[in-house]
């Protein structure tokens, strides 16, 4: 069984991000960032920022967004931003997309915040323009949510970065992963959901005439890792430890390969993971040297 493996930063992190990052990134296959710009209270980092700034410090490295929100960007800047990008990471680039949810970041920013449905459309829309900006000098593209007129995106990004649709609604996002997405970003929380998930994932590419097993499927697990069971029970309540409501497997080194390895038998085909204690990096290592080798 191998599978790649990418490493994943909370957005509240921010001035943490880099530090922990040089310390922990080395075996991971690629490194994946947050796009918010508030919620909570909580500092953030903002999302493209990020991106640029890995894509220069760790060069061997893979990056992508889980997920940039659409709503945040004008789509043609996003596939301009993206193919300079590209260009000058020598092809390093995913982007991962998705249509948004947090309404207090859309008001305090003033970006409007239409229903559910219409931000899927217009991700839909999105990921169509930049497709068309990728490939046709000039583009044009006339939707109900966006235009484009003989629009330029020189030099096209080389190789054309697979596009990566995050989220798992069942009715409007995970058709729009059936109909657009090169790849589907899943957040995993149980095995028996995962599998109810594909399922809809499946009878969509069936109704819009889409191969399901074209779609590449990446899971992203927060972990709690530990060396022992009392250890992973002390950290659950220990200061600095994400809340257990943000963490989907918590464990010793054996039962979190038994639970990432099931995820892959299901049909993950890629990994990305976030831990509970970062910046601390003692999960991040522990996992680094007990779990990879066996994924």
């Amino acid at each position: 069984m191998t599978v790649p493996v990418g490493l994943n930063v909370w957005s509240r992190l921010v001035e943490a991000t880099f530090p922990y990052f040089d310390r922990t990134v080395g075996p991971f296959d690629s490194v994946w960032l947050p796009d918010h710009v508030q919620y909570n209270g909580h500092k953030v980092a903002e999302g493209w920022t990020l991106l640029t700034w890995a894509l220069a410090r760790y060069p061997d490295k893979t990056c992508g967004h889980e997920v940039l929100c659409n709503s945040f960007r004008n789509p043609a800047h996003t596939a301009k931003m993206v193919a300079t990008a590209q260009a000058l990471s020598g092809g390093r680039v995913i982007l991962g997309i998705g249509a948004g949810w947090n309404r207090e970041e859309y008001l305090a920013y003033g970006w409007p915040f239409p229903p559910t449905p219409v931000r899927i459309a217009q991700l839909g829309e999105a990921i169509e323009l930049i497709r068309r900006l990728w490939s046709d000098s000039p583009a044009s593209y006339a939707g109900e949510h966006y235009r484009i007129a003989d629009a330029h995106c020189e030099p096209p990004p080389v190789p054309i970065p697979p596009i990566m649709v995050g989220g798992h609604g069942e009715k409007h996002l995970l058709r729009a992963v059936a109909r657009h997405a090169d790849w589907w970003n899943y957040g995993f929380t149980e095995h028996d959901l995962y599998a109810h998930k594909q399922a809809v994932l499946r009878a969509h590419c069936k109704e819009v005439g889409r191969d399901y097993d074209s779609i590449v499927q990446v899971v992203r697990v927060g972990i709690l890792i530990a060396e022992t069971e009392r250890e992973v029970e002390r950290l659950k309540t220990a200061p600095g430890v994400r809340p257990m409501s943000d963490i989907r497997l918590a464990g010793t080194p054996a039962q979190v390969t038994e639970t990432l390895q099931r995820i892959v038998r299901q049909g993950a085909q890629r990994l990305t993971v976030n831990f509970a204690d970062a910046p601390r990096p003692d999960g991040t290592l522990l996992f680094a040297q007990t779990v990879l080798p066996w994924l």
